[in-house]
This record gives structure tokens, sequence and C-alpha cells, in this order.
């Protein structure tokens, strides 16, 4: 970790609870007497007592224009739902799920090919910290503001898993390729060709004549495999087959023999032959 390194190198403590609620982790904060806490990156859920430690408070990172999208996925589910735009929000956390009072947002565009991996690393990273030291300044100085969120605009999505991102190629072309972005690179979306597994990431859009039926290879080449969809196609790049790493598509063709007119599929068929079926 580059900022325990950095940390480390200047002589800053570093304490690494393994859960927040554990014990000891309060009292060791209180003895710090800290000003101001701020949540970067929160993956667990802290205590009512912590947030209130420092003398003035907390502040929190969430990667969507709250209220909406609140939760632990919301960048995926952004761009799973087709918006156009999305942003970050710096707000006072309080018992909830991100509902505590907004110190400031930004906002920034979903571009029609941004992943979760270009949003978040191309943009809502960097916007964010700078967001993050402009929060921290107008704490300081004590101008920063406590805006309630409107809970009639608040909307709440589950983590995104990979149960939640299996291809339906029976779904417009927009709405696969939205789903495909939109879990590239975690969870990665998934169809099935042959009883296998197949991950699906990086990936182009071609609306028109699909020239095939959905989930019919209806190309092969050196950019990778194309798959019809209602109202298109979908070029797919990049891959990771059952049991292996990622690799291009092309690659993939090669290896695995995929050919035009085979049909990937959004649900698990056991090939025939007998042995142990598969779980999914």
């Amino acid at each position: 970790d580059p900022l325990k390194s950095l940390a480390a190198e200047r002589g800053v403590g570093i304490r690494q609870p393994v859960r927040m609620r554990g014990p000891g982790v309060f009292e060791g904060l209180a003895r710090l007497r800290p000003d101001l806490m701020v949540m970067a990156f929160v993956t667990d859920i802290v205590p009512q007592s912590i947030l209130a430690c420092p003398r003035l408070g907390t502040i929190q990172y969430h990667p969507s224009l709250l209220p909406r999208h609140r939760g632990g996925s919301a960048i995926n589910w952004a761009i799973i739902s087709g918006e156009t735009k999305t942003g970050l929000t710096i707000f006072w956390p309080d018992t909830g799920i991100d509902t505590g009072p907004i110190l400031l947002q930004r906002e920034v565009d979903i571009t029609p090919d941004d992943t979760l991996g270009s949003l978040y690393f191309g943009k809502l990273f960097p916007t964010g910290v700078q967001a993050l030291l402009e929060a921290v300044t107008l704490v300081r100085e004590g101008k920063a503001p406590r805006i309630l969120q409107d809970e009639s605009q608040a909307t709440y999505e589950k983590r995104c898993e990979e149960s939640d991102a299996i291809v339906d190629w029976s779904q417009p072309v927009s709405r696969v390729y939205n789903l495909i972005r939109g879990s590239n690179p975690q969870p990665g979306a998934t169809t099935y060709r042959s009883g296998q597994k197949l991950k699906l990431y990086d990936a182009q859009k071609r609306e028109g004549v699909p020239g095939g039926v959905p989930g019919e290879v209806v190309t092969v080449g050196e950019q990778g495999f194309e798959v019809a969809a209602p109202g298109g196609l979908i070029l797919v790049k990049r891959v990771q087959p059952q049991g292996s790493d990622k690799m291009s598509a092309a690659e993939y063709v090669r290896s695995a023999g995929l050919k035009v007119g085979e049909k990937l599929s959004g649900k698990f068929t056991p090939q025939a032959g007998g042995g142990k079926r598969a779980q999914c």
C-alpha cells in the first residue's frame, strides 16, 4: 500500500484494525484526540462513537451524486442503468448507509464507452482527491455546509455481484453493452458457452441489423468475436474463460476453437456426456 509506505517513511503512526468495531479501536482513536476523520474508501460499518470522536466530526467520500445510488456499487449501477452523468459526494456520515448531510458534490460525465474502471480511475478518483482537499479546507475554516439529502430522490442498490451481471442476450444491445461495461473490471459480465462460464470485459457496441439470433456468434477475427443482440452486435475484445486468466478475445477464439454460429447463453446448461453437474 503506497499510502502506508509513505506514512512509514514520514514517521506517521499507522493503525490497521481488522474491524472498526473491534476491541480497543475507539479507545486508541480517542487517545489521539483527532480534529477530523476523513473516510476515503470505506468497506466496514463504522460505529457512531468513532464517527463522533473527532472534535470536528467525520467526512466521507462516496462515488455518486447522493441521494442517488447509495450503497457499495454506486459506479456499477450508474453505468448499468445507462446514465450519462454521475459524480461524487463528500458528506457527513451518520447511522444510515450514505444518508448523512452533504458537504459538497462534483459532477462528471459518463461517456458512451466508459467502463467501471475508466470512470473511477480516470474521473471519480482524481476529482475525489481534489474534492476531499477542498472539503477539509472548508471544515478547517468553519465554512463546511451540512445540506440535508432529499429523501424523495433517494435510491439504494445492493452490491453488484456475479449473479447480477449475467448477460441476457435477448435484451436490447444497448442494455447488454451497459451491463458489460458497468461490470468491467468487477465483477465481470458472465455468459456461458457449452456449459462453461465465460467472463466478458472489453467490448464495443455496434448498432444495426445483428445478422443472427440473440447470443449467436456471427463473426470471429483478429479483433475478437461479435455476438448478436436485438438491435445490433457486441464486439467482445477481452475475456476470461472458466479456470483461466484474462486474455484477448482473439486469443480465446484460437485456443478454444470458437466458431461462427455457436450460441452463448445467459443460463448454465450442463454438457451432455454424464459426469458431475457443476453448481452455479
